[in-house]
């Protein structure tokens, strides 16, 4: 019964934590056209996240060991907090930035101290129940997120103070639980190059799927009010963008686990590039044909971290498991970052369509690249299982390594 009480902790703080995090995102650049910043600046507010996120994904396990979980968790999302709150006392693109920087920092350091607590308490019986509902929290959390910006008002400290509100609730789960907290994990090395080795294609995958995710999640809502959509459905926009990849799970899994990876790789990017077109068309679309081409968006493109993942940990010995998915993130956390900019700036100079262009052309150097990599080796005579693998932290890596190599 503990430990029932302790996962629920976890789960709980990692709902109200993507509540409050996953929503800042669109408000901030709702909120930006109201006050006028321009799209490369609503881009810059992206990039400042994925920036900050990075940088805590590396600081977080030396904090923790040097003052504990609770407490590390605690000055993560105080820190996610002040920037909330400061967004509506300072008006200025810069200094918006900067508190996305924050929340950056405070997504990182909170999901690596819930997955090392995670890490600790799961054992070989409780590990597939475990990690199947922590998905399912994060997964449903950050569809909710999305949802909520239909009902702040942009540019209001009202919407920001009871985002900050939410994320200060996160601490309640896990810092008055009674169970005691783990040892602390000790970080991988960063070793960039060995997702490149292990295989090319899976780090240039992980980079378009960042290209992907990061522009429609950032830029999106700059997207839907060029084309003329209301701040609610922005909302549905966006969160069925999630929703369709959730959906995708399963069978892309199945695909992914039954035939070669970088074909199931390839026809996701050529999907994704025809997803892009439809999309990129919703100016004459109703409603409900909006959503169910961003559906596709998702379902098309939001696997291809995870096949991409997948492919890569064929190629790796099982000691490399913990520092690839380091690595995968590494390169994804690039691309992130590289998103929303380049993304903004196309909108900017060349309309709302120019940033699924941008992602048609990046899936495109895909399937080229993919049908390259076919010709210059075969597939691996080992396969390791799909894993649904979340962008979270590098702790994830632990979470999933004998997930992959359970037959």
């Amino acid at each position: 019964m503990r430990m029932i009480i302790s996962f629920a902790a976890l789960f709980l703080s990692v709902v109200l934590l993507q509540l409050s995090t996953g929503g800042v995102g669109p408000l901030d650049a709702l909120s930006g056209l109201v006050l006028d910043f321009t799209t490369a600046e609503i881009g810059l507010l992206g990039s400042a996240h994925f920036l900050g996120f990075f940088v805590g994904c590396w600081w977080a396990p030396r904090l923790m060991g040097s003052v504990g979980h609770s407490r590390a968790f605690a000055a993560f999302t105080a820190t996610g907090a002040i920037g909330l709150l400061a967004h509506m006392l300072v008006i200025d693109p810069l200094a918006w930035a900067a508190m996305r920087v924050a929340s950056g920092l405070c997504v990182a350091g909170c999901y690596t101290v819930i997955e090392a607590w995670l890490q600790a308490k799961v054992t070989n019986e409780t590990r597939g129940r475990a990690m199947g509902t922590y998905r399912v929290a994060d997964m449903g959390a950050s569809l909710m997120a999305q949802l909520v910006i239909s009902v702040l008002e942009p540019a209001s400290y009202v919407s920001y103070n009871l985002l900050a509100l939410v994320c200060c609730a996160a601490l309640l789960p896990l810092t008055l639980t009674r169970t005691a907290q783990p040892e602390t994990p000790d970080a991988p090395r960063l070793r960039p190059m060995l997702a490149v080795t292990r295989s090319p294609l899976a780090a240039a995958g992980v980079i378009v799927a960042a290209l992907s995710s990061a522009s429609f999640r950032m830029v999106g809502p700059v997207y839907g009010t060029g084309v003329g959509l209301e701040t609610d459905q922005i909302a549905w926009f966006l969160a069925a963008f999630v929703a369709g990849g959730a959906l995708a799970q399963y069978p892309v899994g199945w695909l992914a686990d039954k035939y070669d990876r970088r074909l199931v790789l390839i026809w996701l990017s050529v999907a994704a590039i025809c997803s892009c077109t439809l999309t990129a068309l919703t100016r004459d679309l109703t409603t409900t044909q909006v959503l169910l081409t961003a559906g596709l968006f998702g379902l098309t493109t939001f696997p291809i971290y995870s096949v991409a993942a997948a492919h890569a940990h064929d190629f790796a010995e099982t000691s490399e498991r913990v520092e690839l998915s380091a690595a995968l993130m590494f390169h994804y956390a690039l691309g992130a970052i590289a998103a929303p900019l380049v993304a903004s700036w196309l909108i900017e100079a060349f309309g709302p369509p120019a940033m699924f262009v941008m992602i048609a052309v990046g899936h495109a150097v895909l399937v080229v690249f993919g049908l390259v990599r076919m010709r210059a080796r075969p597939a691996s005579g080992r396969r390791t299982r799909y894993v649904y693998a979340p962008r979270t932290s590098f702790l994830i890596g632990w979470l999933t390594r004998r997930d992959r190599e359970e037959p």
